[in-house]
């Protein structure tokens, strides 16, 4: 089965395909669960060392939620073809892989987001940053929160800062959090009442 879905605020957008659970094959299968492959698809061109880089961590995330144990044996394969980067790519990226593992009807622990903070120069701190906004940042921090207790899955940073303005960031991200579960409840709402 391919599930379809694109969810990213602003002008960033990605499309996310998930096929699976499938027959795995046997280099692939895991006795205990289900293999799962996770594949970033920049705009233009094919994947670099970045495309790789943010698969390990989406896979990373994904696997913290998603209840594999009840498809041993079996392959699952997420695709994310990036449609337009204006910033805060990671997180969304996040979004549209869960909400495609959520449209595809699989067993999760949890949902989780993504969301992107940029810690400026003088210590405000830009939720959705656009690509100008992150390159002026002195930090970028990327973290991928669980719905069920708003726990940190995958935290990622371009930059340095203090621990308290880590922990600020991350209070900040844990806040915006609940508007983005709400925005994944209002869409399956909306999804399903018309069929």
């Amino acid at each position: 089965d391919g599930e379809l879905c694109s969810a990213c605020p602003g002008d960033t957008s990605v499309l996310a395909g998930l096929y699976g659970p499938a027959e795995a094959k046997l280099s692939k299968e895991l006795p205990d669960r289900a293999a799962l492959e996770v594949l970033l698809r920049p705009k233009v061109g094919l994947p670099g060392v970045l495309e790789r880089s943010r698969e390990q961590l989406l896979r990373q995330t994904c696997e913290a939620v998603l209840l594999g144990a009840l498809h041993p044996r079996t392959a699952v394969s997420l695709v994310l073809q990036v449609l337009s980067d204006a910033g805060s790519l990671l997180s969304c990226c996040l979004n549209a892989a869960c909400m495609a593992l959520l449209d595809a009807g699989l067993p999760l622990a949890a949902l989780f987001c993504g969301v992107t903070c940029a810690l400026q120069p003088d210590g405000a701190i830009l939720l959705d940053p656009t690509a100008r906004q992150e390159q002026e940042a002195r930090t970028t921090l990327t973290f991928a929160i669980a719905s069920s207790d708003r726990r940190v899955l995958m935290a990622t940073t371009k930059g340095s800062c203090s621990v308290e303005e880590m922990q600020q960031c991350l209070a900040a991200a844990q806040r915006a959090a609940s508007t983005i579960f709400q925005f994944y409840r209002d869409s399956v709402r909306r999804r399903y009442s018309k069929s």
